[in-house]
């Protein structure tokens, strides 16, 4: 199975992938993305089925003897809320702070190459708040 699901992975970048290096006409790009969103949903279709495969005709049954038994408590629940917060929120900052530092980064070394360390250690500071948040959510998950 997750060769099928890595196989998909490449099928949706592939057209995106046919356009490096080519001078190509607005229409050949805009099917080269619509085919590439098209793969990309096919995925998520198949990737939706295999993960549901089986699970939901049982679904209902665990989990509520999973509650029953007190395996399962709001604060377990809320306990991972959170953990998917913090990733989340942490890699939508690393998103703002990389597009602004990125790109103030390039303009720097299109002036001066000699700044190209400098500028990638700032760069480097912004993808350091996903890491942070990765590892906050590891353990929190570790808490439960």
């Amino acid at each position: 199975m997750p060769a099928i699901i890595i196989g998909l992975i490449v099928a949706a970048a592939f057209p995106a992938l046919a356009l490096l290096g080519k001078k190509t006409n607005a229409k050949r790009k805009k099917h080269f993305l619509l085919s590439g969103i098209a793969a990309f949903a096919l995925m998520v279709v198949i990737a939706t089925v295999f993960m549901f495969n089986g699970a939901l005709a049982t679904s209902g049954e665990t989990a509520a003897e999973a509650v029953t038994t007190g395996e399962v408590s709001v604060g377990h629940g809320l306990a991972l809320a959170g953990a998917g917060l913090v990733t989340g929120l942490a890699c939508i900052g690393t998103g703002i702070g990389v597009a602004s530092s990125a790109s103030a980064a390039i303009g720097a070394i299109s002036e001066d190459e000699n700044l190209f360390g400098k500028a990638l250690i700032m760069v480097v500071m912004a993808e350091g708040i996903a890491i942070y948040g990765l590892l906050v959510s590891f353990l929190i998950i570790n808490a439960i």
